[in-house]
């Protein structure tokens, strides 16, 4: 593994890709620094009622520790992310021109691309309305006294300026750094409050005065169960079933095509994390919306049990992962083009008619690979908030089992981006095959 790391320094591409990624890094710590004008962030060192301490920590964890300096990265870059889920549902065949773009190749991707800017900016300026508006009140109106609808348009107006920032520090990765930008950022703000959950352990009543073995028997625990976390998702991310496929023989002029065996590589989970950070997403959208009416009982209900560490969140929670994973797999692998193109090509899965009888084939083994792979990512989330109940770990350390899902699926999938890059220049990777 060093004389792996040692390689990736030999390639000059690759380690301005990667300086270039860790300088992004840079600018988003000091960013996550910058206080909005005119609110004043040491009301979030206070205690706040139940719901509103859970959404700080859920707000925080996910953005770096932006919020609780309410800097101008404080609703951090999801906007983005459900504006994602939202153009890509409705290219499902629900807008017909977003369902000609997602069939149109590149030339497609940069317009839906180009309409997930619009939406994001539009949900950012909802959620940093909600944000402020809903904050001040969950603190008394002492985050910003006085305010009026003017003084939170502007913190709104601020907030979506840092989170399209942050958008376009995103784009800049994919395009000139190391793996996926949104996925790289997301990543960066959890690592970044890592320090933040040994804190939180030490200060709760997890760690007991004068019980010094027990203490050293419940950090183990926790530790085993953290290695068998993250050996679990290496395993199944890695997991792949091989469909074969044979490519008949064709002859072109005087030359002889095809004949040879290959084969279809279909992964356990093949959508990732990305399904976590949608479901996350989205769960938290109904809370910050309710912040706009914090005093009604209704809003306060939804505040409460929305949380993914409550029966009802833990519930909508997995059958958001479950669908999600779905979702994202068949978007990914269409079944359909997968047939069409192996019958153009003159290839077919043994046993298995070409054409319509292959997509059933197909889908038929997706679903159950997805399945599989969607039901261990709800088992491993919510196993953390199960695991956090008995052993009495902060709430902030719950969210950070979610955390730690992402931060290994990011992980592996930019170091599969590595690992490709070293093997083309003929350099061994992490993984020896």
């Amino acid at each position: 593994m060093f004389k792996t790391l040692k390689n990736i320094w030999h390639v000059e591409d690759l380690r301005k890709k990667i300086l270039f990624t860790l300088f992004v890094f840079i600018i988003y710590r000091i960013g996550s620094f910058v206080p909005v004008p005119g609110v004043d962030k040491t009301v979030f060192q206070s205690t706040g009622n139940e719901a509103g301490t859970a959404l700080m920590n859920l707000f925080n964890t996910f953005s770096g520790g932006a919020l609780k300096n309410f800097s101008i990265f404080a609703i951090s870059i999801y906007p983005y992310i459900t504006a994602s889920i939202i153009v890509q549902l409705l290219s499902m065949d629900v807008v017909p021109k977003f369902a000609e773009w997602a069939k149109q190749g590149e030339h497609g991707k940069k317009q839906l691309a180009q309409i997930t800017r619009y939406g994001t900016v539009v949900l950012a300026l909802i959620q940093g309305f909600a944000t402020s508006i809903g904050f001040n009140r969950m603190y008394g109106t002492q985050m910003m006294p006085n305010a009026t609808i003017a003084d939170y348009l502007l913190v709104a107006i601020i907030l979506t300026a840092g989170t399209s920032f942050l958008m376009w520090l995103g784009e800049q990765i994919t395009e000139r750094g190391i793996g996926n930008g949104i996925s790289i950022l997301i990543f960066a703000g959890i690592v970044a409050g890592i320090p933040g959950y040994f804190t939180a352990t030490a200060q709760s009543s997890f760690i007991q005065p004068g019980q010094t073995f027990l203490n050293i028997l419940k950090v183990v625990v926790v530790a085993v169960v953290v290695v068998l976390i993250i050996a679990g998702v290496i395993f199944v991310q890695q997991g792949i079933r091989k469909i074969p496929v044979q490519y008949a023989k064709r002859v072109v002029g005087n030359k002889m095509y095809g004949g040879q065996n290959t084969h279809i590589p279909l992964k356990i989970n093949a959508a990732g994390v990305i399904p976590v950070i949608f479901a996350v997403s989205l769960l938290q959208f109904p809370i910050v919306i309710a912040n706009f009416w914090s005093t009604h009982t209704w809003a306060k209900w939804v505040s409460t049990h929305f949380w993914y560490d409550k029966p009802l969140g833990m519930v909508l929670y997995v059958i958001m992962i479950i669908g999600f994973t779905f979702f994202y797999t068949f978007v990914q692998m269409n079944p359909q083009q997968m047939a069409d193109n192996m019958k153009k090509n003159g290839g077919y899965i043994p046993g298995i008619r070409p054409g319509k009888a292959t997509e059933k084939y197909l889908t038929r083994v997706m679903s159950r690979l997805t399945m599989s792979g969607a039901l261990f990512l709800a088992v491993i989330s919510v196993l953390p908030v199960f695991f956090g109940n008995v052993t009495g770990l902060p709430r902030s350390v719950k969210i950070g089992g979610t955390s730690l899902l992402i931060v290994i699926g990011v992980a592996l999938d930019t170091m599969k981006q590595i690992e490709s890059q070293l093997i083309k220049r003929h350099y061994k990777g992490f993984i020896n095959k």
